[in-house]
């Protein structure tokens, strides 16, 4: 009986190692991101992502909880406009902040950069961009989060797609803006 424990523990310990091992050598940078076209000028569809106050039509997020706490702050809008929230177990906490914005102009990309802080469920902190670039069939529009794979993050990657999981939320958003940005 006294082998047969031994046995077990050696192959909880090499599995153990091989998991760490394989981890360790993960991209210690992750990038997540969705394309669409909208069928809207850039100007359009950029004043629905620069107003924080707007995302409650479109962001996936505001659906998982609709009771959810949020909190404005800062600039109405663009650059140094803040939003926090507070929510249940599949939303969490944290905070956003426009920190870089390039305005729609005649056929040129324009962008918005946010500082993206989570407290919980887990702490994180990333970047969201949004990048709009008009075509003659509309706009382009990229949601994109990227960050660093921080250890835990890695290892946590072997067992549940990050990509997925984030880039699932993304496409609804985007959807929903595209809803949004054509009527």
């Amino acid at each position: 009986m006294l082998k047969v424990l031994a046995v077990i523990g050696i192959l909880v310990l090499v599995a153990v190692a091989a998991i760490l091992v394989i981890a360790s050598r993960k991209p210690d940078e992750f990038r997540v991101s969705r394309s669409t076209v909208i069928q809207a000028p850039p100007e359009k569809i950029y004043a629905q992502i620069a107003d924080m106050h707007a995302w409650t039509a479109w962001s996936p997020y505001e659906k998982k909880d609709p009771a959810m706490k949020r909190t404005f702050s800062g600039a109405e809008r663009g650059k140094g406009a803040v939003y926090e929230w507070n929510g249940n177990k599949d939303i969490g906490t944290g905070r956003m902040e426009i920190t870089e914005t390039v305005e729609p102009s005649e056929g040129a990309p324009s962008k918005i950069v946010i500082k993206l802080d989570f407290y919980t469920p887990f702490e994180a902190h990333n970047t969201a961009e949004f990048t709009l670039v008009p075509r003659a069939d509309g706009t382009a529009v990229t949601w994109a989060m990227f960050g660093p794979n921080v250890f835990m993050g890695k290892v946590m990657s072997l067992f549940m797609n990050m990509d997925k999981m984030v880039g699932d939320d993304f496409a609804v958003g985007l959807a929903n803006l595209k809803a949004i940005s054509e009527r």
